[in-house]
């Protein structure tokens, strides 16, 4: 058992050296020391928000545990908030971060992966993050989805909206907004459906909206609007993902995405990158954006084509 003090709390792991990542080695205990040393960034990325847990209580290589619910005889200092699930009638009480100690807790439950939603625990049904997230075909490489981003990053200086950028962990990009958390997430998928519809008119042989498989043509790269939907999570930022070579969820520049590579970004890489930059994600929540020229296409696109998504 190794006893860590973080932020004035003593969290005991059990067996910390357990191998979690088998291309290296890394154990329990050096998952733990990289989220200490990304700790402003992951609390950033979680803090006050109901986050499912992907626990790996074998190391990655063995089961992965979906965890909505706070596990059984966790201390009563880890924060919680209930929410709902209409389509089950029941409730749940998810972790809620508010502290580096929090998540290095949940490490000792195994938790690899952080999913938060995009709403907080002060309402949790208003949204207050706008999330666009590039999702490629299975034949589609990186370079691709660069071109993409470059589209987004443009169709997001035409509105004003800043948007904050990191790679997926796989072989995806995700962008961030930030938005007052004014709307329901049928407005907020309705606006980035529109969004979505935008960039795909921009670079038509590149992007697709289609939301069936089967009619998304080879080589694009689908810009999901839907993990917009209540209740649907991605990996945060800082988040390791749940592979061998233990690839981490990476904010990056804009300028960057030209010649990163997904897997530049692993628990042996980002603690040092974290020193010398810090969070990429501090600033968003000075940068809102107000969803309402989204609504007023998603208005427009519905007119003219009807099949925008119901809210």
């Amino acid at each position: 058992m190794a006893e860590l003090e973080v932020d004035g709390r003593v969290v005991r792991l059990t067996n910390p050296d357990r191998v979690y990542f088998s291309a290296r080695g890394e154990t329990k205990l050096d998952l733990a020391h990289y989220y200490l040393a990304v700790g402003p960034g992951i609390v950033n990325a979680l803090r006050n928000r109901p986050c499912m847990m992907h626990r790996f209580p074998t190391g990655v290589d063995g089961e992965k545990v979906h965890q909505k619910r706070l596990p059984k005889g966790a201390p009563d200092w880890v924060p919680t908030v209930r929410v709902r699930f209409p389509r089950y009638n029941r409730t749940a009480d998810e972790l809620c971060v508010s502290s580096v100690a929090d998540v290095v807790w949940a490490v000792q439950m195994s938790t690899v992966e952080f999913h938060p939603w995009n709403s907080r625990a002060a309402d949790v049904e208003s949204p207050d993050e706008w999330r666009i997230d590039l999702d490629p075909m299975p034949d589609v490489g990186f370079s691709t989805v660069r071109e993409v981003a470059g589209v987004v990053h443009e169709v997001l200086d035409d509105l004003g909206a800043v948007g904050f950028p990191k790679t997926s962990g796989g072989k995806g990009l995700h962008v961030y907004v930030r938005i007052a958390p004014e709307h329901s997430f049928g407005e907020v998928r309705r606006a980035a459906w529109a969004f979505a519809r935008e960039v795909e008119r921009r670079a038509p042989q590149l992007v697709t909206t289609a939301w069936w498989r089967k009619d998304r043509a080879p080589g694009t790269v689908f810009v999901d609007y839907n993990q917009n939907t209540r209740d649907h999570t991605i990996a945060s930022a800082y988040s390791v993902r749940g592979t061998p070579l233990g690839i981490v969820s990476a904010p990056v520049r804009w300028d960057e995405i030209t010649d990163v590579e997904p897997g530049d970004f692993t628990i042996a890489t980002m603690p040092a990158r974290f020193a010398e930059i810090g969070d990429l994600h501090a600033g968003i929540d000075e940068a809102v954006f107000d969803l309402s020229p989204l609504l007023e296409w998603a208005d427009r696109d519905d007119a003219e084509e009807p099949g925008a998504p119901e809210v």
